[in-house]
Parts: structure tokens; sequence; C-alpha cells
């Protein structure tokens, strides 16, 4: 019976340990602490852009951000620094490209950030890979 408590005490602690260190990794990062940002669930924020690499989809993301975002973000990605931030930042680079498929894709309507889910995947993928590109 203590050998039974011993190794689930362990395993507690193992996953505590990771969590932490997820949150840590992301609050050393500058992430949008206490904001959607914080809600990615962690499948969402490993993934990478299985689009990164093909030299198309830059342009494709433009051509998209011109369409669906520079209306609140403007032309040049930097928001009015308020309630449209800028995506230009160093929020943004802290940030994985799986969270920012994932807040593409949930949005966030309290504060005006329309849910892009009606777009397809590698659409959003595309946009992650243009706003990597202003970095």
């Amino acid at each position: 019976m203590t050998k039974g408590l011993i190794t689930a005490a362990k395993s507690g602690i193992l996953t505590i340990a990771i969590l932490a260190a997820t949150v840590s990794a992301r609050s050393s990062a500058g992430a949008l602490s206490g904001s959607l940002w914080d809600h990615v669930p962690p499948s969402e924020h490993v993934r990478s852009n299985p689009l990164a690499d093909r030299p198309d989809t830059i342009p494709a993301g433009a051509i998209l951000y011109r369409d669906h975002c520079q209306s609140c973000h403007k032309p040049d990605a930097l928001g009015d620094g308020h309630k449209r931030p800028p995506l230009r930042s160093e929020h943004i680079r802290a940030v994985s490209d799986g969270d920012l498929e994932w807040f593409l894709r949930q949005g966030n309507l309290r504060h005006g950030m329309p849910s892009w889910s009606g777009l397809p995947e590698a659409q959003r993928w595309q946009i992650v890979s243009y706003l990597r590109s202003l970095q």
C-alpha cells in the first residue's frame, strides 16, 4: 500500500512540475498573461505551422491579412495600440505558431476579435506565416 502511495505521489509531483514549467515558459516569454492566450490548450500550443517552409505561404497570408485583418490591425499591423493590438510586437513573437492559429480560430468577441474558424485551416496557417514574416 505504501509503495502505491509513493508512486501516485511521484506521478502527481511530475504532473505539477510539467504544468509549472509550461506556465513558467509562457510567462517568461512575455505572452499576454491574464487573457485568452492563457487558455490555449497545451496540445494546440505545441503545434507547428505545416506550411512554414512553403515559399507561397507568406504572399498568400499577406492577401488574407489584407482581406480579413487589415481593417482593424492597420496595413502596417501596428493596430491602434489599445482595442486593436499591434501584431508586430514582443507578445506575438513570444507565442507559438499553434497559439496564433488557435487564437485565429477561437477569436475573442469580447474584445472585438472575430473567430476565423470559417476560414480553411490552411488559410489560417498562411496568416500565421505572414504575421511571423512581419516580426
